[in-house]
């Protein structure tokens, strides 16, 4: 009988097991071989329901293969791979790349679950993998990442009372049982939560907020996996696609380059353009045709190349500078030529211009909105083009070739050359042979869509013509650009002070309660100390409420002036009073 496969993601985290005890070089070496050999697994695999069982008392599938899963798995495994040579070239300690690599491993197994419980539990653990990556950089990186963590937390939170929702209306966590989430009030909530992890506009901040923030090979692994996870488990929620997230998704394609195009640190405007590029992928889920679909499926595998390309380059330049912002770099290209030449590579991939892979998924996403008719999200779409071009043009000239930095360096290590020249060479091969993108996405032999016409051509050529005016005119302005703030200025100090205040006003309610009780406590432990002056006293205070001017408060010493049962009758109603307050305080 033949064995069961095996989940990708198993040999993957047996790995993060394992690095803390290896050798660094041994380590990262077993790292890079087993998510490489992960790559040709999940493509040899047939479709369908590989592994199923139960989790927490449910029917779930911990292994499904189809188009989507394979494709998303298959990219994972691979720049997790690229990833680990880079981290190794770039001097990052077993204990970090074991995060990255759990990161990577939860990553493969929430694409590859086969019904929302299982996947909602990935979801999690990747949280929690990815938080302890941001977290073992130390420094300005804890406190980002416990706002990364709480962000996520939401996200998740979301997902598990849309998944809630989803059992009990059809009885099921499987995809299989419905198409995907089902009725409005749950789909909000699913949305929502997916919005967090692919940074909707206003549920974005994390992202610039955490990215710039950990070792540079940690960003690369962060540029990756959940955004894109994010975008994966959209088309679940929404298998037939939904026009307000397809703007929601035009959005985000013009305010995340333009906020890129005002930032200095090179990270942040990195991080911004992370949310800018998925932008165009939520606009291909929510627009939902075949072609949309395929495209955005298909920018999700160029981004994942392009961009950890990018977050590479940058690397090198804050690993051999140890300058994080573009303002305190210039001219980089004459002693780091291969590095230059791949951010070069990188950035003509996420401008889209001809030739490169970008060009070629994006394209599709805006031929789809096109054909719909959708022309307000197509100028979206093109925008958010123009700003992309326009930062990156901004980015490559302050650091590769306008000015002189001031200092000797050198060009990148050797692992680091092999980890950007082997994605660089996949930006070129799938920008020149469209082809064999198409091979691969979902539906990519369906899909009728002509990359190289000369209405495409044109258009990716106009907007570098664009950004380069653009950039041309705002050039000067740009540079006298300081802090740009974004939302989390707003709501970053009102939940931290409002927080504080709620905390606060509690904890002083609860001590003003405590201090009348203890009050009425001892005031009725004198009583039963001194009955007899608690008796005048309160008959004192009686008289005087009845309007007698000179009460008799000292009555000769031995006289009780009340009776046995109008003692007991006022003890009852004491220890009555004290019984109220302390069951209801």
């Amino acid at each position: 009988m033949a064995l069961p496969p095996i989940p990708p993601f198993v040999p993957i985290l047996l790995v993060v097991i394992l690095l803390p005890v290896l050798s660094r070089r041994v380590g990262h070496a077993l790292g890079i071989v087993v998510t490489a050999a992960v790559v040709p697994y999940v493509w040899l695999l047939p479709e369908g329901v590989l592994i199923s069982g139960n989790l927490f008392g449910f029917s779930t599938i911990f292994l499904y293969i189809d188009a989507f899963s394979r494709l998303m798995g298959g990219i994972f495994a691979f720049i997790g791979s690229i990833g680990v040579i880079y981290s190794y070239a770039s001097d990052a300690d077993t204990v970090q790349t074991a995060f990255a690599l759990s990161y990577v491993g939860t990553s493969i197994g929430a694409v590859f679950a086969g019904d929302w419980l299982t996947l909602v539990f990935f979801v999690e653990l990747m949280a929690i993998g990815s938080t302890l990556l941001v977290w073992h950089y130390g420094g300005r990186a804890v406190r980002a990442g416990f706002r990364y963590a709480l962000w996520h937390g939401i996200a998740g939170s979301l997902l598990l009372a849309a998944i809630v929702w989803q059992y009990v209306t059809v009885n099921s966590v499987l995809f299989s049982a419905a198409d995907g989430i089902v009725g409005t009030v749950p789909q909000v909530l699913a949305v929502v939560g997916a919005g967090v992890m692919v940074g909707f506009i206003g549920l974005h901040t994390w992202l610039p907020d955490t990215y710039p923030r950990p070792h540079v090979a940690a960003s690369v692994f962060l540029s990756v996996y959940t955004t894109k996870t994010g975008v994966y488990i959209m088309f679940r929620i929404l298998p037939d696609g939904q026009l307000a997230v397809a703007y929601m998704g035009g959005g985000m394609a013009v305010f995340g380059a333009f906020m890129a195009l005002m930032q200095s640190d090179m990270r942040r405007l990195l991080s911004y353009h992370i949310q800018s590029q998925v932008g165009y992928m939520i606009a291909g889920i929510g627009i939902g045709t075949t072609l949309a679909t395929a495209g955005a499926f298909g920018h999700v595998f160029n981004h994942i190349l392009y961009k950890s390309l990018l977050f590479m380059t940058v690397g090198v330049v804050i690993f051999r500078t140890g300058e994080k912002s573009l303002k305190n770099v210039g001219g980089l290209a004459r002693k780091m030529p291969v590095t230059a030449l791949a951010f070069s590579i990188a950035a003509l991939s996420i401008a889209g211009f001809p030739g490169f892979n970008g060009f070629v998924s994006k394209g599709m996403v805006l031929a789809a909105a096109d054909y719909e008719e959708l022309e307000v999200l197509w100028w979206l779409l093109i925008v958010g083009g123009v700003g992309t071009f326009l930062s990156f043009i901004k980015l490559g000239y302050h650091v590769f070739f306008y000015g002189d930095y001031d200092g000797e360096i050198r060009d990148a290590t050797t692992g680091q050359k092999i980890a950007m020249g082997v994605v660089a060479g996949l930006c070129v091969i799938f920008g020149i042979v469209p082809s064999a993108l198409f091979s691969i996405i979902p539906a990519g032999s369906e899909i009728k869509y002509e990359t190289f016409t000369l209405g495409h051509i044109g258009e990716g050529v106009v907007l570098a013509i664009a950004g380069i005016i653009g950039f041309t005119i705002l050039r000067r302005p740009l540079q006298r650009v300081g802090r740009v703030p974004d939302i989390d200025d707003i709501y970053n100090p009102t939940v931290f002070y409002g927080t504080r205040a709620i905390v606060k006003g509690v904890t002083e309610s609860f001590d003003r309660v405590d201090r009348l009780v203890m009050y009425l406590f001892r005031g009725y432990m004198w009583f039963l100390n001194n009955p007899e002056r608690g008796v005048r006293r309160i008959r004192g205070v009686v008289e005087r409420s009845k309007g007698a001017e000179n009460p008799d408060e000292t009555p000769k010493t031995g006289t009780l002036r009340a009776g046995i049962g109008q003692s007991i009758a006022l003890l009852i109603t004491v220890l009555a009073l004290m019984l109220f307050i302390l069951l209801f305080s």
